[in-house]
């Protein structure tokens, strides 16, 4: 096999798979060479995308309107399997982590999201929400904050395989990390790609980025693959079943102990994205949501445990969305089809809990579908200035409005 130079490993990788293998590997945790560990106090935002769609009317459900009852026989809930939670609405039963927050004051619920002119189409409505823009643009709202902020190759960090739009900007990105941990060749080859990591004065713009990328992925391999065989923060305080936390494992709960794992670690990242599908439910969709909402549910309350646990608690806020509700009325198959608005939770100690905005009234539908009573990019902006300490404007051009989520 031919040596790999520079000119060599960009041919092999093409400039996409270089950007990214860029976005992957620009990651140096706090114990890298010059380690400034994310101080405590500092804020961080987690965002949690529900991908599919989820159903808002059985996720916040207003089980004591006759109208909602009426329009889906099949898929109401009644009072007794529900977790009420005041004005005539309820948690669906699997969310007793969610509802143990509310409790303590620490989930607010904002009611009626969404963006004017609803598009029904997944790939449209989830590139709406990722780039905060109504006309399609090519960077996301994170995308667009990372490149407000001094140059910081791990401040925001994707859990998944790739980047989400939400993190994509202009000239620079979030960083995407496999569940599984990053893996980096040996022998020869690994010599071969150590010689393509030495810049150059002579280096364009793309041979920076390939001798950048190579050098991160050995340096974020190096030091991210042990934390990640550490165990995950203890969740302590949560209730046990048979000897372990009430739950059970699922794909998001594994997201979140990775982010659990790199913030104990002292990892300097301002935001972490983690996601979950299949919330299109369009056939049999009380059991199938049920157990999604569960899932979510669960996850999040384990994590703020385990925040807790590390004394981090107070710094975390977690931002739950999706890209679209569902319809009011059932459909024929016992599930709900595209529809437009929905609830949008935001969850923290430094929350201020409740409701947040106008329930969207079921006697009031446009073209038979929830009125959209929140601007989504009103929740940006309180999340921008309120955790992240940044200007709405920046971020979002000619947008102002924000909502009153946090304490000061």
């Amino acid at each position: 096999m031919q040596n790999i130079s520079r000119r060599n490993f960009i041919k092999l990788t093409g400039v996409g798979a270089v950007a990214v293998a860029h976005s992957m590997t620009n990651y140096q945790p706090a114990n890298a060479a010059s380690p400034k560990p994310l101080p405590n106090g500092t804020p961080i935002l987690v965002i949690v995308t529900l991908s599919g769609g989820n159903d808002g009317l059985n996720t916040v459900v207003p089980y004591s309107d006759p109208i909602y009852k009426s329009l889906r026989p099949q898929l109401a809930y009644k009072e007794d399997q529900v977790l009420p939670i005041g004005e005539g609405l309820a948690l669906n039963s699997s969310m007793t982590g969610f509802k143990s927050l509310w409790d303590n004051k620490q989930l607010a619920i904002i009611r009626g999201v969404g963006y004017p002119n609803p598009d029904r189409s997944h790939f449209s409505s989830m590139a709406i929400w990722q780039s905060a823009s109504r006309t399609p643009i090519k960077t996301g709202w994170i995308g667009r904050w990372i490149e407000t902020q001094p140059e910081n190759p791990f401040l925001a960090i994707s859990l998944g395989s790739t980047m989400p739009a939400l993190f994509q900007g202009n000239k620079r990105s979030g960083t995407v990390l496999p569940l599984s941990g990053l893996k980096t060749p040996s022998g020869m080859l690994a010599s071969d790609l150590a010689r393509t990591s030495k810049s150059t004065k002579s280096d364009g713009q793309l041979s920076a980025t390939a001798a950048r990328s190579v050098r991160d992925l050995f340096t974020v391999t190096g030091v991210v693959s042990p934390i990640l065989k550490n165990p995950a923060p203890p969740a302590a305080d949560l209730p046990t079943v048979v000897g372990g936390n009430a739950g059970g494992v699922s794909n998001l709960a594994q997201q979140f102990d990775v982010v659990a794992k790199l913030i104990a670690a002292g990892v300097p990242t301002r935001v972490w994205s983690v996601s979950l599908g299949g919330f299109d439910t369009h056939a049999n969709e009380l059991s199938a949501q049920s157990a999604l909402l569960g899932t979510v549910s669960y996850s999040i309350s384990k994590f703020m445990s385990q925040m807790r646990a590390i004394g981090r608690s107070r710094d975390v806020t977690i931002m739950v969305y999706s890209e679209f509700g569902r319809r009011v009325r059932a459909n024929a198959s016992d599930g709900t089809d595209h529809g437009t608005s929905g609830p949008v939770f935001v969850i923290g100690e430094r929350v201020i809990g409740g409701f947040h905005g106008e329930q969207p009234p079921l006697s009031q539908l446009k073209d038979d579908d929830l009125a959209v009573t929140t601007d989504f990019r009103s929740v940006y902006g309180s999340v921008l200035e309120g955790v992240l300490y940044t200007p709405v404007d920046r971020v979002i051009s000619g947008w102002n409005e924000r909502l009153p989520l946090f304490t000061a």
